[in-house]
């Protein structure tokens, strides 16, 4: 689930796949051996896990759903609070959302990965996903398939692509190509990539972050394309 090297003096805050969280002060947790069973940090409903452990640093807290929902908020909103408690709501698991697959803690220059159980990977700068409270529903990030789910997002160490470019490939082809079941999906309006199933008419359909528009993937030419002003044009 989660492991993390701190002075001791810091709060951690741990993340359940119902939703909730609970932000408590390090030194609640008292220093054991390799062997013990430790001690409880969150209490957890029935058929309820922990998905996420954060060291709290300067910067948002980043959840997501399975359902490809998502936001960022101040890690300042979650209270520091008695360990082994309920905690409080990080993020709605409603019906549209699903249940919560990851947290991070990401900083405004921070990019984030979004990973799909279809083998799909969204690469997006954190910047580009709203800062929201912590009782709300969120965002899009990705638009996923159906039967797809999103499995983990994680922060992306290193810098941008040349001209600040973000990436989208899918894991199971090549770096160079993307390519979903002959769909084109959550592309980030700033990707440059060799597409195959797009031409220079084709428009995006992906209403992920930074984008929301229509595509026409009817061609099957490869081509160099940058989506400019909502619309591909020969690279």
């Amino acid at each position: 689930m989660g492991v993390a090297i701190t002075d001791g003096k810091r709060d951690a805050m741990l993340f359940a796949s119902n939703g909730k969280s609970i932000r408590f002060k390090e030194e609640d947790v008292r220093p054991m051996g390799r062997n013990a069973a430790g001690v409880r940090g969150i209490q957890l409903a029935k058929g309820e896990h922990v998905i996420g452990l954060i060291i709290v640093s300067e910067g948002d807290v980043l959840t997501a759903t399975q359902h490809g929902y998502g936001k960022r908020t101040p890690a300042a909103d979650y209270p520091v609070q008695g360990r082994g408690g309920q905690g409080v709501i990080s993020i709605q698991t409603t019906e549209r959302n699903g249940q919560v697959v990851g947290a991070i803690q990401v900083a405004p220059d921070s990019e984030v990965m979004l990973i799909s159980n279809g083998g799909t990977l969204v690469r997006t700068p954190a910047a580009d996903i709203s800062v929201i409270g912590r009782n709300t529903q969120g965002v899009r990030l990705i638009r996923l398939g159906e039967g797809e789910q999103l499995v983990g997002v994680d922060r992306i160490e290193g810098e941008a692509d040349e001209g600040g470019v973000v990436s989208q490939v899918n894991a199971t082809n090549s770096a160079e190509t993307i390519r979903i079941s002959g769909n084109l999906k959550a592309l980030n309006c700033r990707e440059r990539r060799a597409v195959d199933t797009l031409n220079s008419d084709g428009f995006c359909d992906c209403d992920a972050v930074g984008c929301g528009i229509t595509r026409n993937d009817s061609a099957t030419a490869p081509i160099n394309a940058i989506c400019h002003q909502h619309q591909f044009a020969a690279g």
